[in-house]
């Protein structure tokens, strides 16, 4: 896995994604140096708790993503429920209600391509469980750009195929355990 610099991290995730992500967020330190951007598959039609849940348990912010809004430091971002999440090359976040990818919006290749080529060499793309493709592309996007690529190892997953997938398109990725994630993440908001 290459070393190079990190200014933000994606992280994709579908069924078991309160648990997994549990794993993860709570360990970020409230001085975190990188934004981190976040989609699950939620469903449409209603208001997603993440931000509530996961708000109570960081360090640090945990905000809905809104449109227009410029990356910052230390912030976790969540794709709201029935918008795809794009990082504009301004580095801002926009929503888009474009027809759902993979039966799905916000969709995770969505989000991972258009930050692919904002942060080209200086993402992280982090694949985690769930039970559709959704983020095999975009984490290829990733690579391709010249970013890091992390995949839960499958065997930990609660639902193996989008790790699965993910490996397929990328298979030099990382594949590492929760536990291993939440270290390397943090170890990558050290300072700028």
């Amino acid at each position: 896995m290459s070393e190079g610099p990190c200014e933000a991290v994606v992280i994709g995730v579908s069924a078991g994604a309160v648990d997994a992500l549990s794993m993860l967020l709570p360990s970020l330190p409230a001085n975190y140096s990188r934004p981190v951007v976040v989609v699950v598959h939620l469903p449409p039609d209603k208001k997603s708790i993440m931000v509530e849940l996961f708000r109570s348990m960081c360090a640090v912010l945990v905000r809905e993503a809104e449109d227009k809004e410029p990356l910052a430091a230390g912030t976790v971002y969540f794709a709201p429920p029935d918008y795809h999440v794009l990082v504009e090359r301004d580095r801002r976040l926009s929503l888009s209600s474009e027809e759902p990818v993979h039966f799905s919006r916000p969709a995770i290749d969505v989000t991972f391509e258009s930050a692919a080529e904002s942060f080209g060499p200086a993402l992280v793309g982090v694949i985690l469980t769930g039970a559709s493709s959704d983020g095999a592309l975009g984490l290829k996007a990733v690579v391709a750009a010249g970013g890091r690529a992390i995949v839960q190892d499958p065997a930990t997953a609660v639902m193996s195929a989008m790790p699965r997938a993910a490996l397929d398109a990328c298979p030099g990725a990382a594949v590492l355990s929760l536990a291993a994630i939440a270290v390397h993440l943090h170890e990558l908001g050290g300072p700028r």
